[in-house]
């Protein structure tokens, strides 16, 4: 299977997240140390993303993880917003500014700041509530071959309708996309797996 086509710096509004297998984009506590081994990724995907974002919108649960972390490791420069009910209590940062508005509000911040290009989302709850809003215009997900097996779910929204989604590239836009794994702990040989 093939990534879809390459961003574009056209404006979007961009919910952008790695995610394990299992549908978590970090550990219960905000945790990302699993996104740092064994993981590989396209060759010039984190370039791409450093040339066509202009803004970053992040939430303050992820913000308080982990103050000062600038998105891909630091390797982009550009303004960060957080969004948050108490901005008089944050961690301030160089280049980052807590918003304390509706997540309409602050969408329209960040676009205007991000200048022509992308708004990247790194949060869940803001990207859900964007997503309700009608304000999200595409989801981008790099799929990791990991089981975390609990910590913060990309959409986590009990009781809600199913929301359908369109994929980008070739093909049908609603066919299933075909994963294929296998465990790299040492399988147990039938012997072992029936004593």
């Amino acid at each position: 299977m093939s990534d879809t086509e390459p961003p574009t710096a056209d404006g979007k509004v961009l919910w952008h997240f790695t995610m394990s297998l299992d549908g978590f984009v970090a550990g219960p506590n905000h945790e990302m140390d699993w996104m740092m081994t064994g993981i590989s990724g396209r060759p010039g995907l984190v370039e791409e993303y450093i040339r066509t974002t202009g803004a970053v919108l992040g939430g303050r649960d992820g913000w308080d993880a982990a103050p000062g972390n600038r998105p891909y490791g630091g390797a982009w420069d550009g303004p960060v917003f957080i969004l948050t009910h108490h901005p008089e209590d944050a961690t301030p940062a160089d280049g980052v500014t807590f918003l304390s508005c509706d997540p309409a509000e602050a969408v329209r911040i960040g676009l205007a700041a991000a200048g022509g290009k992308n708004l990247e989302v790194f949060s869940p709850s803001i990207g859900r509530q964007l997503l309700e809003l009608g304000l999200i215009d595409e989801i981008d997900l790099h799929i990791a071959p990991v089981l975390l097996g609990e910590g913060i779910r990309l959409y986590d929204n009990p009781g809600s309708e199913p929301i359908r989604l369109h994929r980008f590239g070739g093909g049908e836009p609603t066919s299933v996309v075909n994963v294929r794994y296998r465990p790299t702990i040492t399988a147990k040989t039938p012997t072992e797996k029936a004593g």
